[in-house]
């Protein structure tokens, strides 16, 4: 049995690892809209054309993980937002073959709206072709126009995903798949993952109770939020897990030029210079937070230049012991 994790790429004993979320643009910076107008894209719908480029260079540069979300609809109206467009399971796949060493994570693909045949076939592939590289991020759900378009309900969907996570599992296994709650031999799901289980990582709650999710989940995923709220959430989970579950949020980055920009607010994060925004995350780390998934759609800069900067002089210094941030 392979004892390839991916989690292993994302979860540091002794550091905060970084990550990158797409779409990997600053689409919503007010220059980028500007030239959306001009464009004639439709608002909502990101800019892709350096995105496959820049997944590279954080590939390269040291970056553990990409994460992309699961958006069937764009829902204009509602919404507002059209996600990563391509199908997740489709670009985690072209993302496996255009990187070598970066975690390919979802967050997080909607159990309930999928059949969970084929979620473990899709999810199997990408892990074979990556090499043992996926991190399942899974949801419940929280956009109730999907569900009647596939003619699902929507308030049974914290069963429906329960559900889900027991076939998931149990389809990666040898022993046969479930077929009316029997697990019949003679039926499998090809490929078998690289990773002896691929770590499934819950983004929110997903309608479940702390110690369900404690008992099924590898690891989970939340929103961005204050300091002493991560610290509260990251010491939740690590008493109801043991201290065995990684621990992840994310951060919406305005990156300035000036290094000593002292921090503004801004939603999901904040606009700063790289000494505070070290000292935030360093703040994080010492919180145990293992991952931050940096969203850069605010950016002012470009994103190239932000994901260099990061690589270069921020990622070394994210120790979760506590440590004096040099002048």
């Amino acid at each position: 049995m392979s004892k390839i994790s991916a989690l292993n790429l994302i979860r540091k004993p002794d550091v905060m690892t970084l990550g990158i979320e797409l779409p990997l643009d600053n689409d919503w910076s007010p220059e980028a809209q500007a030239r959306r107008a001009g464009s004639g894209r439709p608002h909502g719908v990101p800019d892709l054309s350096s995105q496959t480029e820049l997944v590279r260079r954080a590939d390269r540069l040291g970056f553990s993980a990409v994460w992309m979300r699961d958006v069937p609809v764009f829902d204009q109206v509602n919404m507002g937002d059209a996600g990563s467009v391509y199908d997740v399971f489709t670009l985690l796949g072209f993302l496996a073959g255009v990187t070598e060493h970066i975690a390919l994570g979802t967050a997080a693909v909607v159990l309930p709206i999928r059949h969970p045949l084929m979620t473990a076939k899709a999810a199997a592939s990408v892990d074979v072709l990556s090499g043992g590289r996926l991190l399942l991020g899974v949801a419940s759900g929280d956009r109730p126009v999907e569900y009647p378009l596939l003619g699902l309900d929507f308030d049974s969907r914290g069963e429906r995903f329960r559900e889900a996570v027991l076939y998931i599992r149990q389809a990666w296994q040898p022993g046969g798949l479930p077929v009316n709650g029997k697990r019949v031999p003679a039926l499998d799901v090809l490929p078998r993952p690289v990773q002896s289980t691929i770590p499934l990582i819950v983004a929110g709650q997903a309608r479940q109770d702390d110690g369900w999710l404690a008992a099924n989940m590898d690891g989970r995923f939340v929103y961005p939020g204050s300091l002493e709220k991560l610290a509260a959430q990251t010491a939740a989970w690590s008493a109801t897990t043991a201290g065995e579950g990684a621990f992840i949020s994310a951060f919406h980055l305005d990156l300035l030029d000036d290094a000593n920009s002292p921090p503004e607010p801004i939603r999901f994060g904040a606009r700063l210079g790289r000494k505070a925004l070290i000292s935030h995350f360093r703040r994080l780390a010492e919180s145990a937070v293992d991952h931050i998934a940096v969203n850069l759609r605010q950016s002012t800069r470009p994103p190239a230049e932000v994901v260099e900067e990061l690589a270069a002089d921020v990622m070394p210094l994210l120790s979760k012991k506590t440590t004096t941030l040099a002048a």
